[in-house]
Order: C-alpha cells, then structure tokens, then sequence
C-alpha cells in the first residue's frame, strides 16, 4: 500500500500541469499592466491616508508619526473611519492586529466590522446591524498573552495581553475567502504589565536607538540637517519546492520541516548545473503568482532564481527601512506558502531539509540611511577620506568585535544547527570581512602611511569607487569592477555599501539578528562618539587629526575581527582560537551569551530590553529548541517502528520464503544472493532495533529532566543518537526493494 501510494504521488508530481493565473491588465484593457501600476494597490498608503482625511487631521497624524508621539482619539477615530471605508470599498469583512510573537512566525484574530446598534423607535427598543470601526479599535486589541512564548514572564491565568497598531508600518488587505478580504493592521504585542511578547517591541527600540546615537555622531561632525537615521534591510530568501502529494507522504517532512532519513541520490548538486538554469514551468507559474500578490501588498520583489541545491530557490525584494523590510519578509513567506499550495507545491523554508545537500539561508543585507536617503556605509570613490564612513564602518568593526556572541545567539535554532560550518554557510566564529581595498585603507591609517597600489580617481569610471575591467573583446562594454570581491564564506561581508549577514536562517523571522546589530553598533557609535568629544576637548569641533587618531584605535581594537580568508577552512578555527575569538558549536552555549553580563548590559543600558525580557527570551530559545529536537525525536520514532521496521521484515520474510522454498527443491542456498542480502538485513534490523530503543529511553530522560539539562542532553546526545538512526535506516534503504520501502525517496523529492 506504502509502495503504490509513493508511486501514484510521483506519478502526480509528473503530470500536474503549471497553474495558470491572468496577469491584471492596464486601466485602458490595450496591454498588461506594469508591476509599478499593480505595486501597492493593496496598501492603505499615506497617499490613500491625505486623499481620504481632512487636510488638519492628516498633518496631525504626519507629526505624531515624525515626533514618534502616540495618536490622539480624534485622530485615530478618523483614521479609522477612512481606513474601514476604503477596506469594505475592497471586499474585507473583518480587520486583525498582524503581530510577530516569539514563535518564529505571525499571529493574527479577526474581528468582523460588524457590530449592533440599539435604537429607540415609537417607544420600542429596535436592534439595527451596521459596520463600525473605531479609533480606540484601530489602536490596541487584546489577544490572549499566556498562550504565547513568554519566558515565565506570564502565568497561564494570567491572560491579558494587548497588540498595539505600528502607525510606521501601513496597513494591508488580504483575501479572504468567497472574494472577501480581511484588513491587516501591523502591531506589537505586549504583555498586561508592559514586557514586549513579540519581535517588533525591540526592534522598534533598536532603530530609535540607533537614530538617536547616529545623529548625535553626526551633530559632532557638523551635520545639522540630519533629524532621524534609520536602518535598511533587504532579505535573501532561500527556499525548496516539493510537490504536495509526495510531501504529505513523508511524516517527517510535515511535522519537522526536514527529513529525519533519506539517502542522497547519485545526482544531486554536484554538476552546480541547478545555479541560475532555467526556473521549471511549475515553479515559474509559482514564483509569478506569489510576485503577482506580494507586488498588490507593496513588497518590493526584485530577484527569483534557481539556488544551489535541486529543487531549491530564492527571492529577493529592494532595501527598505528594516521594521518594514522585516514585515514584507514575513509577508512573503506567508504568501509564499500560500500560493504555493494552490499550484499542489509545498514550500519548505527549513534550514536543512534534505541532509547531504544544501540548506538555506535569509541572508540580511544591513545598512544605515539618514532621512534624507544617504547611505552611512557608502565608501565613496575615495574612502580613505571619507571620514564620516570610517567613523560608522570601525562603529559596526567594534559592535561585532564586542558583541559577537550575541549575533551568534541571534541565529542560533535546532534547525539553523544543521547548517552552520558546512560548505554552505558559515562557522559558529563571528567574523566581518572588508575586501582588500578597505582593509587597505584601514591598515595605512594604522600605520600612519599612504595606501598601497592605490588607483588614482582619475583612472576610475563609470561606477563610484570601482576599476574598470577590459575583456579584451571589442564588441563588449568595459566592466565596472566594485571596491571589493564578495566573501561568501563570511559571516558578516562588506558587499559595497552595506554588511551582509549571511549566518542568519531561512525560517526564523529576521527581526532578533536585527534588533542586536542596531543595539550593539548604536552602544558603539555611542562610545565612539564619547572618544571624539575627549579628543576635541575645548574645541568648537573635533579637528581631522582628531577623528583619524579615533578612528585608528578603533581600527587597532577591532583588528581581530577581520578575516579576509576562507571561512570553512580548519586553518581559520585555529588562527580564530590564537586571536581569542569564540567557536560556539552548539545552541545552548549561543543560548547563555545572552545573559552575559555585558551583553545583557548593552541591551538593557539602551532600553532594547529589560533584565526580565532578556531573560524570559533566554528561557523561551531554551524551550524552542529542545521541543524541536523532542518532536523530531517522536517523529523519527515513529517513522522506524511504525514504517522502517514492519517495511525491512516484510522484505526479510520474502526473502527467507524464498530461500526455504529453493531449498525445498534442493539448493544449496548458503551462496545464494538472497542469503547475502538477508543476512545484511537481519544485522541491520537488530542495529536499527538497538538504536531505536536507545531512542525512547533517552527520549524519557529527556522530559523527565530540568530545562538546562534537557537542553544539554538534547546537544549532545540526543542529535548523536537520531544520526545513528538514520545512519542505520539509510543503509536499510540502499538495500531494501523499492516496492517495500513506505516513504518517498529523495529522488522523488528533490526531481
């Protein structure tokens, strides 16, 4: 039965054809309309917010979101008033409080628009039906707080709990169903007594602290223009497609998000043939449909193509300011998933869903902008003097200098574990690479000399900061070359005009990674700040001799933290280990640098986050992460006893069937090949059982132990004892007859 249902899924998976969605056409009907004419139709604008509100109230609204003050009652009554108009106008029947608890995903509680009202008509009490919605609706909801993630910060009877509308993040439809919609409005979600439950809370108080530490750096070097800096963000998607039926043949897959077994096959990756070829048919209709709805939502989608791994790809959207940029992430993978499941896909945005393979990434590409649209971490043509751009660059040099371990901690899960330090993604060493002109130029201002193999400005074209490339052919452009190659072995890379970090997963919600580089580059643009103000003592301003003898030390300070070399290599770990940085291997011991004392200190200093957050998110990484191996461990359970074992004794009573039945006619079987193959089964089969008991009983000991321990025996030794498991079951598979084994096979899957 197992066999026949794996054959009609992949039978299926052939024959599905591409879904096909109509493309909006232009508002004359003569042509297809373009993505900027789509872009942001679902989107209750600022532009939609002036066309719909008294001029008066609009400003209002306009300061209050500038000064970072809350709303006024009026104000969010007519904000309300226009915003249910134009979603009813839209099809929405209901509104939600959109919010990013601590889960690694999003949450949300519909309300209908509809509400009673009672009248007095001719002396008798009348009840009328009729859509309302309020300001003090618009403003705050009231989900339930002890059923989240909370760190012990809240009891389970203790239930109230507020999400509170992000007036900086502008409010959505989405479709519903019957042709309804539902209006989304972005929110926080805090606790009855004020504690941040989700993800926005502090990565709202990470971006005003680091405006408010970057403009005062740049007050100090005579920017009087400047009123707010904020972060940006462009998230690398990395996703795999599989097809839905032979998905939801494999337990693992649907519970874990990754499979427990499965043998690779003999054709994977290794050609790199998948890199960038043609996205299939399938897939394309996929991708289209999904850019098709996020364009609607005002996600700037930029990039698709195929990734390293069969069956593996990536989206990429434009720079946007990074609480927005974290909501559209979010945004794209729901919608991913869900237009995925109408084309029979299924999309697994696991770190590590098929071992011997690649996993995927959410590679977060970081900067810093002003108000005015400048990008702090823009060399320029000349970075040597570009002060302004050292200041910031030996800022961010110093935050991971100091604060490593927290990154590290910020993109440490059960399933990200399965990707770092392999030949995909980087090691548990926090490191930044700068490329060989930066780190040029900071080892001359070291040193005190000029830069080597400098090239003159007059020698560079075309692009800012670059060198020009000749191809020697005469029918092709000359080629603008960057500053600097790409490191894509780096934890933290200097791509041009911003630091990419490529360590983060492709399941987790950006927004922690992001809250502590805000944190810890806005504490370090602080302190940097403090150094100047001491070097210019008495002075109007700090003079130039008195920003590059800053800037030196902090080139000095932070010297260990740059590796410009391979990343996987072992000669990396040792050098790591002479320069005293850490090796953090393990999820446990990335777990406890958050209570650290200076790097608790850095977020509770700042007001990020109190002791009792910082702990309670300690506790709750804590919790997620063994539950995660706890539910892998069941699920791979159940797979062996319930599908590996009863599969392998089928196939060994055939087998010895048919040995008995030869010898009955006089054979001599001991030669035979079937004897050899039973008798590789029998040993296996008895190696599997062994480990598979193994299995439950440190699978007991596990829950019945405290919360340390249970995360220390989770490391290291419940993931050894599930790969022994596999390694067992995997052998099984290489020698079992297809027809008995019960699960789809990675050939299937990944083909």
């Amino acid at each position: 039965m197992a066999h026949q249902a794996r054959v009609s899924a992949a039978l299926g998976a052939i024959s599905h054809p591409a879904r096909s969605v109509d493309w909006p056409t232009s508002s004359s009907g003569s042509r297809l309309a373009y993505s900027s004419e789509i872009f942001g139709q679902n989107v209750f604008t600022l532009k939609a917010l002036q066309q719909t509100l008294p001029k008066p109230v609009f400003t209002r609204f306009v300061q209050q979101i500038k000064g970072r003050q809350p709303l006024d009652r009026p104000t969010a009554d007519a904000i309300a008033h226009a915003v249910r108009v134009w979603a009813m106008d839209r099809g929405a029947t209901h509104f939600t409080h959109w919010f990013q608890p601590q889960t690694g995903t999003t949450a949300e509680k519909h309300d209908s628009f509809l509400t009673l009202k009672t009248s007095v008509n001719n002396g008798v009490e009348e009840v009328t039906a009729i859509d309302a919605f309020s300001g003090s609706q618009l403003l705050q909801s009231e989900p339930d707080a002890s059923s989240f993630p909370n760190g012990g910060m809240r009891s389970t009877f203790e239930a109230r709990g507020y999400t509170i509308w992000d007036t900086t993040s502008p409010m959505f439809i989405r479709p519903g169903p019957h042709k309804t919609a539902v209006l989304y409005i972005p929110s926080v979600f805090i606790s009855y007594n004020g504690e941040a439950l989700d993800e926005k809370t502090t990565l709202l108080r990470s971006s005003e602290a680091l405006s408010t530490a970057a403009v005062k750096l740049l007050r100090v070097l005579g920017d009087t223009d400047t009123k707010h800096v904020y972060s940006t963000l462009g998230t690398e998607q990395e996703y795999f497609l599989v097809d839905r039926s032979l998905y939801n043949l494999r337990p693992d897959l649907k519970i874990t998000g990754r499979t427990l077994l499965g043998v690779v096959p003999p054709k994977h990756q290794q050609l790199e043939d998948h890199y960038f070829g043609q996205v299939p048919s399938r897939v394309l209709a996929c991708m289209s449909e999904c850019e098709l709805e996020l364009y609607k939502l005002g996600v700037p989608i930029k990039t698709r193509h195929n990734e390293v791994a069969p069956n593996q790809f990536e989206m990429a959207p434009i720079f946007e300011e990074a609480a927005v940029a974290v909501d559209h992430n979010l945004v794209l993978m729901e919608t991913l998933h869900q237009v995925a499941h109408r084309h029979k896909l299924k999309v697994l945005f696991h770190e590590k869903p098929f071992k011997g393979v690649n996993g995927s990434g959410k590679h977060c590409n970081w900067s810093m902008s002003t108000d005015s649209g400048d990008n702090l971490l823009e060399p320029t043509a000349n970075p040597e003097s570009n002060y302004r751009f050292l200041l910031f660059l030996v800022a961010v040099l110093d935050a991971l200098y100091k604060h490593g371990g927290l990154l590290r901690a910020s993109i440490a899960s059960s399933s990200n574990e399965h990707r770092l330090g392999a030949n995909e993604a980087p090691p548990g060493i926090v490191s930044a690479f700068l490329g060989d002109h930066l780190t040029e130029v900071l080892d001359s201002i070291e040193e005190g000399r000029p830069l080597k193999n400098f090239v003159p400005p007059h020698l560079q074209t075309v692009k800012v900061g670059g060198t020009v490339l000749d191809l020697k052919v005469a029918t092709l452009p000359q080629i603008a070359r960057d500053l600097t190659d790409r490191n894509r072995t780096s934890p933290f890379a200097f791509t041009g005009n911003k630091f990419e970090f490529r360590a983060v997963g492709s399941k987790q919600s950006p927004s922690f990674p992001i809250v502590l580089i805000n944190t810890t580059v806005a504490a370090s643009i602080n302190a940097l700040t403090e150094a100047l103000a001491k070097k210019a003592a008495g002075k109007a301003a700090p003079s130039n001799e008195d920003v590059i003898a800053v800037i030196r030390d902090y080139v000095k300070a932070t010297k260990n933290i740059r590796f410009e070399g391979n990343n996987y290599s072992q000669e990396w770990v040792e050098e790591a280990a002479r320069r005293g940085l850490p090796n953090i291997k393990s999820c446990p011991v990335a777990f406890k640098k958050l209570l650290e004392p200076a790097h608790m200190n850095v977020l509770v200093s700042q007001g990020i986050m109190t002791e009792a957050e910082v702990k309670s998110r300690y506790h709750i990484l804590v919790e997620k992460y063994v539950k995660d191996l706890i539910i892998e461990a069941n699920t791979l359970k159940g797979m062996i006893f319930n599908g590996v074992v009863p599969a392998v004794f089928q196939y060994r009573k055939d087998l010895a069937d048919s040995l008995l039945s030869q010898k009955s006619l006089g054979y001599d079987i001991a030669g035979l090949p079937e004897k050899a193959t039973l008798d590789k089964l029998t040993k296996l089969a008895v190696e599997l059982q062994a480990h598979g008991d193994e299995l439950v009983e440190l699978i007991d000991t596990i829950n019945a132990a405290d919360e340390e321990t249970q995360a220390e025996l989770s490391s290291t030794k419940l993931l050894a004892v599930m790969e022994s498991v596999r390694h067992t079951a995997d052998a099984l598979e290489q020698i079992t007859a297809d027809k008995y084994w019960p699960f789809p096979k990675y050939n299937e899957l990944l083909f």
